[in-house]
């Protein structure tokens, strides 16, 4: 993990040849990341991990003002592009060409997204924006958990938050997620 920031902090450096230890130092936990999210996708997803990671990455290195102090900061960079991927990808697929005429599917028992619902994706990606807007690190918490699929150990110490305190905040923000794309309906 220490290798990891110090190539952060050379990269904030403006160490260009840092940029080239980076992938090798994260590729294999980005990858791990990417697998936990995909497997809780529908079977046939057309997205597979490496290419999430690769996508991943390649915005992250491509971003101009690049601000990660630590592991932390780009752990929680890669977990909101990875986010945004996904949710491009399920607005791809609802498009008409792409089966867009599909039924919306209720949310069961505060799971945010059925198996295979892009139409479900885009509504938790747009109350996630809200829960931004009124509370940074709750938000940034569903990021971390949902699309990064953290444990809340995990997300608690990249957030520098206790797990208890973690535990509570995922639990206030899955109900307050929950409600808001159920009164949307």
């Amino acid at each position: 993990m220490k290798d990891i920031t110090l190539i952060l902090n050379a990269l904030e450096r403006g160490d260009e040849e840092a940029i080239d230890k980076l992938l090798p130092a994260v590729y294999k936990e980005l990858r791990q990341l990417a697998d936990q999210k995909l497997a809780r996708e529908r079977p046939g997803h057309t997205l597979q991990a490496t290419a999430l990671v690769h996508e991943a990455y390649l915005r992250l290195a491509g971003s101009q003002g690049q601000n990660w102090r630590s592991r932390t900061y780009f752990f929680g960079a890669a977990a909101e592009a990875m986010r945004r991927i996904l949710t491009e990808s399920a607005r791809r697929k609802q498009r008409l060409k792409h089966g867009g005429g599909r039924m919306k599917v209720e949310l069961m028992d505060g799971d945010f997204v059925s198996e295979g619902s892009s139409e479900d994706l885009i509504a938790l990606d747009e109350a996630l924006t809200e829960l931004t807007e009124s509370d940074p690190q709750k938000a940034e918490l569903v990021k971390l958990r949902y699309f990064a699929g953290l444990t809340i150990e995990q997300a608690a110490q990249i957030l520098n938050i206790s797990s208890a305190t973690a535990k509570r905040q995922w639990t206030y923000a899955r109900a307050w997620l929950y409600g808001r794309i159920r009164s949307k309906d």
